[in-house]
């Protein structure tokens, strides 16, 4: 985040102000998936024995909408393009995005 120029983006706090499932299914349309939506760096990720299972597009969903640390962030949408998480290449994309 400090690496983007944000002067003028609209940010939401998900810890204080809860997604919605409304949200959540914008961000999954614009990506392709909730998958791709979906943090396995997430703390519960372990502790609820995730790793183990065989997830699906609706237990990602359900997760995300359950605890917000599920949610890979940051995320950025423009003009209906969306970027997820912090990798490198996120980065990049965010940073030609507000550009």
């Amino acid at each position: 985040m400090k690496e983007l120029n944000l002067g003028g983006v609209k940010l939401k706090d998900i810890k204080t102000n809860k997604i919605t499932a409304e949200e959540v299914d914008e961000m999954a349309n614009l990506s392709g998936s909730f998958e791709a939506l979906f943090s396995r760096r997430a703390m519960k990720y372990k502790s609820l024995g995730l790793a183990s299972k065989t997830l699906t597009e609706v237990d990602y969903r359900n997760y995300i909408l359950e605890e917000y640390t599920f949610l890979k962030r940051p995320v950025l949408i423009i003009d209906n393009r969306i970027v997820v998480g912090n990798s490198k290449q996120s980065v990049i994309e965010m940073q030609t995005l507000l550009s």
